[in-house]
């Protein structure tokens, strides 16, 4: 566990049809959590550095590329209807299997592209627990037909040995959290729950969904 003054590096993996809400969840929430831990930094991280559309058209930059981004504390696996993309995407999965960050994780639908590159297999995981719009399959039944070697548990966080899963759409908030807590303690990812105003919502999910540490 690191000092609140020891710097970490939270590297987010977007592409295009990415959701806004996992932006929010993962880097609003790591820019919030500075007010309590002040050397807590993040990167976008894309294909190609620069322009990415997110789904609903917002724009954001990626500001390091697969080639040129740093070794990052943890990285996160957005989520987002261009999971289906990625998933067949070389250099995405190339990326990601080769091991950037020891610590890996995904929020909503992006362990859906974690387990395309492998990295679930073996292991439980979470995602979205149920299908929306025009899906025929709830994520977390794709997830076991995309790793047939991994197991889908209905869940908030999952942690099984390195990699971290979060479930559906704004549980990204409760996956990061849970990240903060692994590097700073779960006292330093309370108080940054409480700056978000979303203490109450992090226990109510963790009470109704749980976290799991597998292993």
């Amino acid at each position: 566990m690191r000092d609140r003054a020891a710097r970490a590096l939270f590297g987010v993996v977007i592409y295009d049809g990415v959701e806004p809400i996992d932006i929010g969840g993962t880097v609003g929430v790591l820019s919030m959590a500075r007010r309590v831990l002040p050397r807590v930094e993040s990167v976008t991280i894309a294909e190609n550095r620069g322009p990415i559309v997110l789904a609903g058209g917002l724009e954001v930059a990626a500001q390091a590329s697969f080639a040129d981004a740093p070794a990052c504390d943890r990285l996160i696996v957005c989520g987002g209807p261009g999971w289906r993309t990625q998933v067949k995407t070389a250099a995405m999965l190339a990326y990601l299997r080769s091991a950037p960050s020891r610590h890996m994780a995904s929020v909503c639908t992006g362990a859906l592209i974690l387990a395309a590159a492998g990295v679930l297999d073996g292991r439980t995981a979470t995602t979205r627990r149920a299908a929306v719009g025009a899906e025929t399959i709830a994520p977390l039944a794709a997830l076991e037909e995309i790793a047939p070697k991994a197991r889908g548990l209905p869940a908030a966080v999952v942690e099984d040995g390195p990699v971290v899963t979060g479930g559906g759409v704004s549980l990204a908030i409760d996956a990061t959290l849970y990240l903060l807590g692994q590097v700073y303690g779960e006292t330093a990812a309370a108080e940054v729950a409480a700056v978000i105003e979303y203490d109450r919502a992090y226990a109510a999910n963790k009470a109704a969904l749980g976290h799991f540490k597998i292993g």
